[in-house]
């Protein structure tokens, strides 16, 4: 399968798709779609990676990723456990050309004008949770109905973005097979020393070109997206491992220099580590 563009596997001409996913781990392959993608976290936690920026989610979480926004899935698996996501599928032209221009939608098109750069949204409330659970035995004009009660729903609560930056070229195959392979080293390896002329290899590219490539393509810094991903696992060990320092959790995300890690956790998060944890754990 290529990764780039996925194809979302219809039946027909239906233009509402509902797709439900239970795996070890959600599809983990770098690829972008034309529909405009909702979906409900049933049961899992990962972390998902779209347009320039990596975010984690976790149960009851809703996330929407936009038309053509590259995105992949990296789901933390647990042995004898599986991820659960409810799906909607659906484009801006899916119900007629200007069905969603119509006065009945003006306060549910900025909804769909923001999916570009994606969203996501923590802990649906479970009147949400009940109309996803709905999709799967719903027929089409229920399923419909559950859809337009969601996006209402979408359209009134807030949300953290999931990209600030849109690459608005389509990317070719092969160029989604190299970002895919360097998603992948850098996930796996983020807590080793990654070098320029390491990952540049990785892409089969002199490191100028590297450089330039990641920088058009995500709008940062190949070595600024290596501390996010480290901050985002640091994160995400603050408040689910009460046991570990500040300083193991450091080391384990690839810092070796305390007051760094301190300094680039605050950035990003606006808080100290300590003040993190308190918080969220």
């Amino acid at each position: 399968m290529k990764v780039f563009p996925f194809k979302i596997p219809k039946s027909g001409e239906e233009p509402l798709i509902y797709q439900e996913d239970i795996e070890v781990s959600f599809y983990d392959k770098l690829h972008q779609h034309e529909e405009i993608q909702i979906s409900f976290i049933e049961k899992g936690e990962g972390a998902v990676f779209a347009g320039d920026t990596i975010s984690q989610y976790q149960e009851g979480d809703i996330l929407v990723i936009g038309s053509n926004l590259p995105h992949v899935f990296r789901s933390d698996v647990r042995e004898n456990e599986v991820s659960v996501m409810r799906t909607l599928f659906f484009t801006f032209t899916s119900f007629g050309k200007d069905f969603f221009e119509l006065s009945t939608f003006k306060t549910i098109y900025p909804l769909l004008e923001s999916s570009k750069n994606g969203f996501i949204i923590h802990n649906a409330p479970k009147k949400v949770v009940k109309y996803f659970k709905k999709l799967k035995k719903a027929d089409s004009c229920s399923r419909f109905i559950l859809f337009l009660d969601i996006l209402k729903w979408l359209s009134t609560t807030e949300n953290e973005p999931l990209s600030n930056y849109l690459y608005h070229k389509k990317i070719t195959d092969n160029e989604g097979k190299r970002m895919q392979t360097v998603f992948e080293y850098v996930m796996t390896n983020f807590h080793q020393n990654i070098t320029l002329d390491e990952i540049a290899s990785i892409a089969n590219m002199t490191k100028n070109a590297f450089c330039r490539y990641f920088k058009v393509r995500t709008n940062k810094s190949f070595f600024q997206f290596l501390i996010e991903v480290r901050i985002e696992r640091a994160a995400k060990l603050l408040s689910s491992n009460g046991e570990l320092s500040v300083l193991e959790i450091a080391e384990l995300c690839g810092f070796n220099n305390i007051s760094n890690f301190n300094r680039k956790f605050k950035e990003l998060k606006q808080l100290s580590p300590l003040q993190y944890r308190k918080i969220n754990i």
